[in-house]
């Protein structure tokens, strides 16, 4: 059964710039083009109505900057967002609103059908071919980093240096030995993306990297606890106590 249209919103204050976008994800069938605005006064009572899956946002916009509107949403308000300016000194505010995309204008084509890429994985995990297996689709493939926000400053975490990751309201805590960040994800994409990269879930909010355990201890009760290998001590529920033993004595990895 095919999935419902992602449905996206344009807020733009250039008419041709709006009808740019709109005729380009009218080539794409998997979205719905909901409702076009000038300024987010308009946009905002669009966004409350319908609440969209996506909004294009120019990040310049008359009144009020499309930065500054995203940043006055609740989190749980929040659409996603791809991000369209002539400039590119916003890239950092980007990162730190977990922005799907940053579009420079005049947008290319092949950036533009790339963001759109990034917006089906990011809201549906679509599932991706793996040159490991002959080009047979495969789990969805985690990135090389991750931007994650640590107060007002945004760090990148390489995926090699990730440990573990642990729910955090509508965002995920990303642990590595020297420290932690917030991503704004789910933790049931992350586990797609992760799983196959030798990560295992321990607990309803918890992942874990396997090859990070030292130690596995039982408690009375069914549940265990972990200790890594720089020291964090993490819950592990009965529920995956034996999924991650069978890991851990496989040495699948």
């Amino acid at each position: 059964m095919m999935s419902a249209p992602i449905r996206a919103m344009i807020v733009d204050d250039e008419p041709l710039a709006r009808r740019g976008i709109a005729l380009r994800l009218g080539q794409c069938p998997d979205f719905t083009l909901i409702g076009q605005f000038g300024d987010v006064e308009a946009a905002t009572v669009c966004l409350d109505q319908q609440r969209p899956d996506l909004v294009l946002l120019d990040i310049q916009l008359p009144g009020r900057s499309g930065l500054e509107w995203i940043r006055s949403l609740a989190p749980a308000q929040r659409p996603h967002v791809i991000l369209l300016t002539a400039h590119a000194q916003f890239a950092l505010e980007a990162f730190a609103l977990d922005a799907i995309d940053y579009l420079l204008k005049p947008i290319d084509d092949e950036r533009f059908d790339d963001a759109l890429a990034r917006t089906r994985r990011r809201l549906r995990s679509v599932p991706e071919a793996r040159a490991d297996v002959g080009g047979e689709a495969g789990l969805t493939r985690a990135p090389e980093r991750y931007a994650v926000r640590v107060g007002h400053v945004v760090r990148w975490i390489a995926l090699v240096d990730l440990r573990w990751v642990q729910a955090d309201g509508d965002y995920v805590q990303l642990h590595t030995a020297q420290g932690h960040g917030l991503l704004r994800r789910s933790l049931q994409q992350l586990q797609a993306e992760l799983e196959p990269k030798g990560f295992v879930r321990v607990h309803r909010s918890t992942l874990v990297r396997v090859e990070a355990v030292a130690e596995l201890r039982a408690l009375t009760n069914r549940d265990a606890l972990v200790r890594t290998q720089e020291g964090a001590v993490i819950r592990v529920s009965r529920t995956y106590v034996d999924g991650l033993r069978a890991r851990l004595q496989g040495g699948r990895t």
